[in-house]
């Protein structure tokens, strides 16, 4: 690594260190309102489903929302099987292997 490297990496670090430090130590200075309080509550639903999404249905052609996408097919028994069974290991396991089947399949 270049100094210029090490500068760099050292000032990213310094900066999001003393961004989420001082966001810290103001956490329990404040009360937040309870209407932002549950807004927050929707955040990592938010996030799971942005990464999630685009990983099930982008394909290199571009958006597949077909029957022939494994991905979409493993995703849906997936979301079948949490909603019925209600336990995680189940629903990683039922999408697991509904993908690999129909993708060895079809």
């Amino acid at each position: 690594m270049t100094h210029n490297e090490i500068i760099l990496i050292a000032g990213m670090v310094a900066v999001t260190f003393s961004i989420r430090y001082i966001l810290l130590a103001l956490a329990d200075k404040f009360e937040l309102p309870s209407l932002l309080k549950q807004a927050l509550s929707y955040v990592p639903p938010a996030v799971l489903t942005a990464i999630t999404v685009p990983a099930i249905l982008m394909t290199d052609s571009g958006m597949d929302f077909s029957l022939r996408n494994p991905y979409l097919i493993g995703a849906l028994a997936a979301v079948a099987a949490g909603v019925i069974s209600k336990k995680l290991m189940v629903t990683i396991v039922t999408g697991m292997i509904v993908f690999f089947v129909y993708r060895f399949l079809f």
